[in-house]
């Protein structure tokens, strides 16, 4: 994700950072699936929706915990 890509996130409410998380979480099991018939061209393609996944889980989070407080 590129910093405005970030930016763009924080506006966004929590379902629809839900719906791109799942998104992200079926185009990483396509990926795998590929990765698995050899037939995945770009392997960094992996890493890259991983760490996506990853800001997308931590803005979520964030957001939790700040309404806890």
């Amino acid at each position: 994700m590129k910093k405005n890509e970030k930016k763009e996130l924080a506006d966004k409410n929590d379902e629809a950072i839900k719906q791109l998380l799942a998104d992200r979480q079926k185009h990483l099991f396509d990926l795998r699936c590929q990765t698995v018939t050899e037939k995945l061209e770009d392997p960094t393609q992996l890493g890259k929706t991983r760490r996506d996944i990853a800001q997308l889980k931590t803005i979520l989070r964030q957001r939790e915990t700040a309404s806890a407080k």
